[in-house]
């Protein structure tokens, strides 16, 4: 784990809220010049303490208004097998989450489509023409309440 000090955690706070800021507005945030506010944030990427900036785009203003959470057992539970799948999961654009999780299921994920037509296509070519899956569960989401990769940090 990379230390962070109050500066670090208080410009991660800021940026995961909205990664637009200019350096003038999370100087005033943070209390640093902006200078030291880019210098930062260089360093929190190239630690991988940034994994990546993005947008968080409107699945409904795209044509994706069809959201899934999907629960996923394999048929054995080998590294062959597992690492097939997550490579599956990587390679397919329908697939915006995947989680490698314990319990009942092997797979959670969350899954976008145009309909529930374009759903049942997606299940035909990823699930039902893969032999290591033994089975999945599918739950329609009806409503985004919160759509955020924010996570809590502590000083």
């Amino acid at each position: 784990m990379t230390y962070l000090d109050r500066a670090d955690t208080a410009l991660l706070d800021a940026v995961q809220k909205n990664n637009r800021l200019t350096s003038e507005e999370l100087s005033e945030l943070v209390n640093l010049s902006p200078t030291a506010c880019q210098r930062r944030l260089k360093r929190l990427r190239a630690e991988g303490v940034i994994e990546a900036d993005v947008s968080i785009v409107s699945p409904k203003a795209v044509g994706r208004s069809v959201t899934m959470i999907v629960l996923v057992s394999l048929e054995r539970e080998r590294a062959d097998i597992v690492d097939r799948f997550k490579t599956a999961i990587r390679n397919t654009r329908e697939v915006m989450i995947g989680y490698y999780v314990t319990g009942d299921a092997d797979f959670i994920l969350v899954v976008t489509a145009k309909d529930m037509e374009g759903y049942e296509q997606f299940t035909r070519r990823f699930f039902y023409e893969n032999h290591d899956i033994k089975g999945f569960k599918t739950l329609v989401v009806m409503d985004r309440v919160k759509a955020s990769f924010a996570l809590p940090i502590d000083t």
